[in-house]
């Protein structure tokens, strides 16, 4: 069985993320790794150059900024480095720029992709998500954060990122998946206010013209953490390749786990799912099987 991660990553300096340890998370489950970095403003290029393992691949590309419907530029910078997989491998792994794998799943992990590896009918894996927020105490857990992905692909180039990159389709087609019994740290909302905000603005931008974002965004100088509806604080450890970069953190964000701010159907919804583990009229972009 041989794996191939894949990723893609633009101005990972500017706006703090955390890619370096993202690739590092998976580099022990893959026996490749493709990169795609778009052109950047900082050292971003330099920084991947970094990682001390022959396993990576560098790839360059020239993001098309004109794109911006529906965020469908990541996609399209996601199948770049998916494209770019040699035929010979039978996993693809993908992992965004803000997301870690802790090294307590190796081995749930390895034993998914072997166990599924000769059943054409499993066309996935799937990862259940930890979405922290403000900072690495807490996690964000209501319904506005999505609670499993696709990670794991079969290495069939008629197999594409979706939309913006949350997911893989083909075709039309959801993907038929199975649990790779691990989870994903999603780390892309723990940054200093004064950055978070910066990338907000530019996030929106890869979905809205200039025009929608100076009348909707609000551009203020901090992003305000305390408007989050609902969180949790976090009990267990980090991946290890995070410690460094947990240790540098140097801003607060006011937080409140006791506040839940929802309207009276989400507050029901909320309860519900509290209780039983089921998230009622859950959004799923993939078929388990």
């Amino acid at each position: 069985m041989k794996v191939c991660g894949f990723s893609f990553v633009r101005n990972a300096e500017k706006f703090s993320y955390p890619v370096r340890e993202s690739i590092q998370s998976i580099l022990p489950v893959c026996d490749k790794f493709i990169i795609n970095i778009g052109n950047s403003e900082d050292g971003t290029l330099d920084m991947i150059r970094s990682i001390p393992s022959d396993k990576i691949e560098i790839i360059e590309s020239t993001w098309d900024d004109s794109r911006r419907k529906n965020g469908e530029v990541l996609s399209q910078e996601t199948n770049k480095a998916l494209d770019h997989i040699p035929e010979e491998y039978d996993w693809a792994f993908y992992i965004q720029a803000d997301e870690v794998v802790h090294e307590k799943y190796f081995s749930e992990i390895l034993n998914s992709m072997e166990r599924w590896l000769d059943d054409p009918e499993v066309e996935g894996l799937l990862f259940k998500y930890l979405h922290f927020f403000g900072s690495y105490n807490y996690n964000a857990d209501s319904r506005s954060w999505y609670r499993n992905e696709i990670r794991i692909i079969r290495n069939d180039k008629k197999i594409r990122s979706y939309k913006d990159a949350q997911g893989f389709r083909r075709g039309s087609r959801k993907l038929q998946v199975k649990p790779a019994n691990a989870c994903m740290y999603h780390y892309g909302w723990v940054r200093s206010p004064e950055i978070m905000q910066q990338k907000h603005v530019n996030f929106n931008k890869m979905y809205h013209s200039d025009q929608w974002v100076d009348r909707k965004v609000n551009h203020t100088k901090l992003y305000d953490y305390s408007a989050v509806d609902s969180i949790v604080r976090f009990k267990d450890t980090h991946p290890r390749v995070m410690e460094e970069r947990i240790k540098k953190l140097n801003w607060h964000a006011e937080l409140d786990e006791n506040k839940k701010s929802f309207k009276t159907l989400d507050r029901v919804l909320y309860w519900i799912e509290y209780q039983t583990g089921k998230r009622l009229f859950e959004y799923q972009n993939y078929k388990m099987i």
